[in-house]
């Protein structure tokens, strides 16, 4: 099957440092946690490593290992970054002719810090990832059985209602947009949504989406949005760790009632839900020794998308992405701990009995 990756390409420095050298602070209140860095001082870090990531690559890099034919439609500078998303792409058999280049910006780079809970904390430089137009658009790019659009940022962000209009009538669009693009093109995006065969968000961005269609739907009376507005959007769990649904549910019910068809929700060491007008199916995370968070979401988002384009299962494409981004965090970058096909497989059926799918009715 074929495939084309839209959205970043970046090349990131990734530094770990030991928990006993960086301070973490938690704000209670807001829900938010720092990492702590002494000024003016040098911080002793257990490796510093340099990979390629970006959300276009991070996906491409998934698929071509479970098997896919694979096209990356990013943009890069002229620059040595550029070069080593070259040699990634060559490396892992992945078509560079959507590789787009451009004078006007270097290639998007980040630096990334991760301790404690191995959430890191990321610096990013969008770059020339901000920078994909129309002329960079070519449909043959696009006789795909499987789109998948990753977060886009900065003017190319522009692109996502010229992105789906290409392609054929059975090509499969999976987006995943950031909290940035919902909140500033909410109405663009909100009125795509029939056109988007699998919305993947996270948890924030959900809750974004949703408290955006509250205050931005003129006149609407989708009591399922405004109550899960009003509430405080956190996911309740029993004590034997079994989710209670009813939030993920009625998120997944808003966002169908305002034209979302598949929604992919995941919500990190919780698990996973996705879900339409017919059921909602919940799968929980497996427990690994985390390393580094960073590409987990795009690893999770395109496996789902991927095995559900070649098989049609929503259960197995639940349980391969769980097992797939669990993968991810055990290694420093976003792209080591992809799975290929037949290790993938091996893994689901090892890891079967911890992965126990829940479905529950839609509404």
């Amino acid at each position: 099957m074929r495939a084309l990756t839209v959205g970043g390409a970046m090349v990131d420095t990734i530094a770990i440092v030991d928990d006993v050298l960086i301070e973490r602070m938690s704000m209670s209140n807001a829900g938010k946690t720092f990492l702590l860095l002494e000024q003016g001082s040098k911080t002793e870090a257990s490796s510093i490593s340099t990979h390629c990531g970006g959300g276009a690559i991070n996906a491409g890099v998934g698929l071509a290992r479970l098997g896919f034919d694979v096209t990356v439609l990013a943009k890069v500078g002229e620059d040595a970054r550029a070069e080593l998303v070259r040699q990634k792409l060559a490396s892992e058999g992945i078509n560079p002719r959507g590789l787009r280049v451009t004078e006007a910006a270097p290639t998007g780079a980040s630096a990334i810090i991760s301790a404690h809970d191995r959430n890191a904390a990321i610096f990013t430089f969008r770059g020339a990832n901000t920078l994909l137009t129309q002329a960079d658009i070519s449909p043959e790019l696009f006789e795909a059985d499987l789109v998948y659009i990753s977060t886009l940022s900065g003017g190319s962000a522009d692109l996502l209602p010229h992105l789906l209009q290409q392609g054929g009538g059975s090509t499969l669009f999976a987006v995943n947009p950031g909290v940035r693009q919902i909140t500033t093109r909410f109405h663009t995006v909100a009125q795509l949504l029939p056109q988007i065969g699998i919305l993947a968000l996270n948890r924030l961005e959900a809750e974004a989406f949703v408290r955006q269609a509250v205050a931005e739907i003129a006149g609407s009376e989708n009591l399922t949005l405004r109550r899960i507005a009003a509430s405080s959007l956190k996911f309740v769990y029993e004590a034997d760790g079994a989710p209670r649904s009813d939030v993920a549910r009625a998120l997944i019910d808003g966002l169908i009632q305002i034209g979302a068809r598949t929604v992919l929700l995941t919500d990190g060491k919780h698990g996973a839900y996705v879900g339409s007008e017919q059921e909602v199916l919940h799968c929980p995370a497996l427990e690994v020794p985390v390393v580094s968070s960073a590409g987990a979401g795009d690893a999770f988002a395109s496996t789902f998308s991927g095995i559900w384009a070649a098989q049609g299962d929503a259960a197995s494409a639940l349980t391969a992405a769980t097992v797939n981004a669990s993968a991810v965090v055990t290694q420093v970058d976003s792209q080591s701990g992809l799975l290929a096909a037949a290790e993938l497989s091996r893994r689901v059926v090892e890891a079967r009995n911890q992965l126990d799918v829940r479905r529950f009715a839609s509404g």
